[in-house]
């Protein structure tokens, strides 16, 4: 069986920034999935071309990898504030993105983290993603909620009453 795009990197990953939990559960996450492929990837010059490859190709490791880097690697954090794809949810890069980086994220970009995996839920349930396997939009929505409690407690603990986004059950 084909290696996930995690368990790829868990070595390189774990010894930089200490995250081994974490890399189980994306390895978790991506394990597994099927190759659907749900149109709305961004252009093929931009760092979030590839969060749309699913499958555990190495091609797709690989374009995972890659793209994650660029994320990683983007000073201005642009990529924050650009639309996220379904296929974005569905592979866990952007997300994963939030949350290697929410250390170093502003309190406003906090805000937009905690929205985009508070939004996966209602993205991954609809029409629009019904080619994706039940398995992958499971595993996307239990990274979502991961990821967002995440930003929560980050922002919580950094930003002045918690960057005004607090969950709650009525609005």
């Amino acid at each position: 069986m084909a290696r996930s795009w995690a368990a790829g990197n868990a070595m390189q990953v774990t010894s930089r920034q200490g995250i081994g939990p974490t890399l189980a559960l994306l390895a978790t996450l991506l394990a597994g999935c099927s190759g659907a492929v749900v149109d709305g990837s961004a252009g093929a010059g931009s760092p979030t071309a590839h969060h749309g490859c699913v499958d555990d190709s190495k091609g797709c490791i690989d374009q995972r990898q890659a793209s994650l880097r660029g994320l990683q690697a983007d000073r201005t954090r642009s990529w924050i504030r650009q639309p996220a794809s379904i296929n974005s949810y569905a592979t866990g890069v952007r997300l994963f993105a939030f949350k290697t980086e929410k250390s170093r994220l502003t309190c406003d970009e906090l805000t937009i983290g905690r929205r985009e995996a508070d939004g996966a839920p209602g993205i991954l349930r609809s029409p629009q993603a019904s080619g994706l396997n039940p398995a992958t939009v499971s595993r996307g929505l239990m990274f979502a909620t991961e990821v967002g409690r995440e930003l929560d407690r980050e922002q919580q603990r950094r930003c002045a009453g918690g960057g005004g986004l607090r969950r709650s059950v009525s609005n």
